[in-house]
């Protein structure tokens, strides 16, 4: 019986990849779009979800 030792780039597939580079780039979008906006923006963003959503915010 033989042992076979997987180094981290042998183990990772392609489709693992492509989701950690995807995920990464929503982030640094998020991140982008979130510095970017004025805080007022943002406030009635998230509050327009809290209507949307039926939580209580006020």
């Amino acid at each position: 019986m033989t042992t076979q030792i997987l180094t981290a780039a042998q183990a990772a597939s392609p489709s693992r990849l492509i989701s950690i580079i995807a995920v990464a780039l929503i982030g640094i979008g998020i991140a982008f779009v979130a510095g970017n906006l004025q805080a007022e923006t943002l406030h009635q963003a998230a509050h327009d979800v809290r209507h949307a959503t039926g939580f209580p915010c006020h």
